[in-house]
């Protein structure tokens, strides 16, 4: 989780320092990204008892469709709007990695969960769809 937030962050700075270029290349690049660091920390959350409609999967949803809504607008003639979704996007994510991934990865960590083969060592510990928090067990 760390190295794609890594990965996130450096992208999201790419996308803000970017001086007279176009910015769509690079933007669908991070939106690739993003798409892909949600769906696996979603499949996580689905492993390890959380439901498919949790608030932290939510979030990612709605970020998702912003995301979209962003490059829509763009290829409409707004070509601001990637830079100001960058800056939205920089001052949004801290706070969402120091809350809701880290009650998550606290969470993988308690249950031993392997992220690289994302398998539970006794997924008899687990209550399928038991949370619907964001990401600790301690806000289902």
């Amino acid at each position: 989780m760390d190295q794609t937030h890594r990965e996130f962050v450096d992208m999201l700075a790419r996308l803000r320092d970017l001086q007279g270029e176009d910015p769509l290349p690079l933007y669908r690049e991070l939106m690739a990204h993003t798409i892909e660091h949600f769906q696996q920390e979603d499949r996580w959350m689905v492993a390890t008892g959380f439901s498919a409609e949790n608030c932290h999967s939510l979030q990612h949803k709605q970020i998702l469709g912003t995301l979209e809504a962003v490059e829509t607008h763009y290829l409409q003639g707004d070509t601001d709007i990637v830079r100001r979704m960058a800056d939205a996007l920089a001052e949004w994510f801290p706070q969402h990695a120091q809350t809701m991934d880290a009650g998550l990865a606290q969470h993988l960590m308690a249950l031993g969960f392997d992220t690289e083969t994302e398998t539970l060592p006794d997924p008899g510990r687990v209550q399928p769809a038991s949370m619907s928090g964001c990401g600790s067990v301690t806000c289902s």
